[in-house]
């Protein structure tokens, strides 16, 4: 059990310097390649893991009866919605933010403020109750989105802000991250975890492809393939965050309750600050925008610990 703290803690460290290893990145090519570098190198990654496993299922080390590859027309939907979600809209709109706002506000907004949505969401499609704590947790939450995302200036949302489109395009992305996670949470009903991050990952690489051709980014992408920086950023980014990550987040979920493997995911952003400190990244953050992830934090802990204390996992 100490082991999977250990992983947690390793995955955590990981996804917050992630934040950071983009707003380097994005002074090389635009946030559109980077997300499609990244996840042209997990898909290649995913492409050597199967033929392992179809190499030990040719020598009868794995029986195939437990790979569960098979998927349903309405699964492939699914699956189709998740990688736009959850992979080309993401982290276009993710790395997008990062690059005019910088790596901390990106983090925090879907660190935080994603858990509020999710909740939301289950009470619409899972049928969750709405309870005392958590209409008390929404309300803390509510106000301390405002702190979190304004930095206490509302000024910071308007049209002619120069962050505007920074902090649209982040406030975005935990919206999308909160649709991911319920879509994913039906798919992983029927299969593994695994197989399911395999395809998303493919289809996602597909997306992504199609969306840098149209804008135009392809020859700036095919001229940095091999700068050595960015091979080693989106290396970090595919291999590391989404198929190590990914990884180790899953088999937690099956050792601990999903609450304790979420708790971990409130201190990420408070890391990427730091991380962001120590290299001297560029930042829009504010003590505001500090003091309302802390409250947002707590609004998170109030509607989940309630959770927990109705739903034996």
């Amino acid at each position: 059990m100490l082991r999977v703290y250990f992983e947690l803690i390793f995955m955590i460290i990981i996804w917050s310097f992630s934040f950071v290893i983009v707003d380097i990145a994005v002074e090389f090519i635009p946030p559109l390649s980077i997300a499609l570098y990244r996840f042209v190198l997990a898909s290649f990654s995913f492409l050597i893991i199967d033929i392992y496993f179809k190499l030990k299922i040719k020598r009868g080390i794995v029986s195939i009866n437990n790979i569960k590859n098979k998927f349903s027309i309405n699964d492939w939907l699914l699956l189709i919605l998740a990688s736009f979600t959850g992979i080309s809209f993401f982290f276009l709109f993710q790395y997008s933010s990062i690059e005019i706002i910088g790596p901390s506000l990106p983090a925090l907004f879907v660190c935080l403020i994603t858990p509020i949505i999710i909740v939301i969401l289950a009470i619409f499609f899972f049928k969750e109750k709405l309870n005392f704590s958590k209409i008390i947790g929404f309300l803390i939450a509510t106000i301390g989105c405002f702190l979190l995302v304004t930095g206490g200036n509302i000024n910071n949302l308007a049209l002619d802000s120069p962050n505007f489109l920074g902090y649209l395009f982040a406030l975005l992305t935990p919206i999308l991250w909160a649709i991911y996670s319920t879509v994913t949470k039906k798919i992983t009903k029927k299969t593994s975890s695994i197989t399911m991050n395999k395809y998303i990952a493919y289809i996602g690489t597909f997306e992504l492809l199609i969306f840098v051709l149209i804008s135009g980014e392809f020859p700036v992408f095919i001229q940095n393939f091999l700068n050595v920086s960015l091979f080693f950023s989106a290396l970090y980014l595919g291999l590391g965050c989404y198929v190590i990550g990914y990884f180790i987040w899953q088999n937690a979920q099956k050792a601990l309750k999903s609450s304790k493997v979420a708790s971990f995911l409130y201190i990420e952003p408070f890391l990427t600050l730091l991380f962001s400190l120590l290299l001297f990244r560029s930042e829009t953050i504010v003590l505001w925008n500090i003091i309302g992830g802390i409250i947002v934090l707590i609004a998170v802990l109030i509607i989940n610990y309630e959770k927990e204390n109705n739903k034996k996992e």
